[in-house]
């Protein structure tokens, strides 16, 4: 990103874009059938290993079981939402879990929706109905006919299976994704534009030097990279729905580069903060990858969140304070046109 934009750039950015219309129009309508179909998760071993902790990937995966009395929502007692560990899917609100004094956590009701799955179980010398993910086919753990409620069921659960979301009266459920893709004017932008986003602030993150100015990590030595902080609610839409949104409106192909902006501050990233997030994100680039959307390999990064830096007030909103800025015209409203065109049903009024 250039605070001076000259003639010479401005030119040479319109035969890009006139060149490149009509390939891109193919390669995304590529994309966007890889992207639906990397919602089902059915991902080889390989991802699996990448993704969960040895635990995790013992219990999920190989269909292992803790030890009694190990796990760490065993005594949980708060309000929130339970979420398979390997692929975020809701599974159990706290409200249902109940102490079985069994050494496992204890549901006697899953989250509506057939967010769960079974089957027969015969190991061990004995049959029983084993529970999975309905999303992902992860291991959770076993189904009983004992439970104390109304429902008769026991939902007997791994605490290695699931991530937990506290939830409290007075506060909106939200969750928060960073992404780095160029310019951080032009996708905040587009996601101030997404219905269900929150709130979104441009600034840094990925670095070593605490709270930077725009001028350090412009020269491209402080290691942070120019993104945006997407603060969403879960229920309008989703981690899976905005990184359909990032692959969109950026090229994740081209390494510490988005068109005239160059350099390691311009990379393509997203910075997880769970377990989920990080699934998601590299499902979505295996799907990318394998379906051929592109002609290059993907090459966005996937990195845990360390600190997010706001950048000054003079970075925020910049698109709706300058629509008519040369910057603007020539480079994030073409963004924003193949958002909303892609999106349209999707777009806030």
């Amino acid at each position: 990103m250039k605070p001076i934009f000259n003639m010479l750039n401005l030119i040479a950015l319109a035969i890009c874009l006139s060149i490149t219309a009509c390939a891109q129009s193919q390669i995304q309508n590529n994309a966007e059938t890889a992207l639906s179909d990397s919602a089902a998760f059915n991902r080889p071993d390989s991802f699996w290993r990448r993704v969960l902790s040895p635990k995790q990937y013992y219990v999920l995966r190989e269909k292992g079981t803790e030890k009694p009395f190990s796990g760490k929502w065993l005594l949980n007692n708060d309000s929130g939402i339970y979420t398979c560990a390997g692929c975020g899917n809701a599974l159990f609100d706290a409200s249902r879990k109940f102490d079985a004094h069994c050494g496992w956590p204890s549901f006697d009701e899953e989250i509506a929706g057939g967010k769960i799955t079974t089957r027969t179980d015969n190991s061990h010398g004995m049959s029983r109905t084993e529970i999975l993910c309905a999303r992902c086919g992860g291991h959770l753990g076993h189904l009983f006919d004992d439970g104390p409620s109304s429902t008769g069921k026991r939902y007997c659960v791994n605490s290695l299976s699931l991530e937990f979301t506290e939830q409290t009266a007075s506060a909106p459920q939200t969750d928060t994704l960073t992404l780095g893709g160029g310019c951080f004017w032009c996708i905040e932008a587009v996601f101030e534009k997404l219905k269900g986003v929150v709130k979104v602030e441009s600034g840094y993150s990925g670095g070593l030097v605490a709270n930077p100015s725009y001028e350090a990590v412009c020269s491209g030595n402080t290691g942070h990279a120019e993104v945006v902080q997407i603060i969403f609610d879960p229920n309008q839409t989703s981690t899976t729905e905005i990184l359909k949104v990032f692959f969109t409106v950026h090229d994740p192909c081209t390494l510490n580069r988005q068109g005239a902006d160059v350099g390691s501050q311009y990379r393509s990233v997203v910075f997880y903060r769970n377990a989920a997030q990080k699934a998601t994100s590299l499902s979505i680039i295996d799907a990318l990858n394998a379906s051929g959307a592109y002609s290059r390999p993907v090459v966005t990064a996937v990195e845990a969140f360390s600190t997010f830096y706001v950048a000054d007030i003079s970075h925020q909103d910049y698109y709706s304070r300058n629509p008519n800025g040369a910057y603007c015209r020539m480079v994030i409203q073409p963004k924003m046109e193949k958002f909303e065109k892609v999106f349209k049903d999707r777009v806030k009024p």
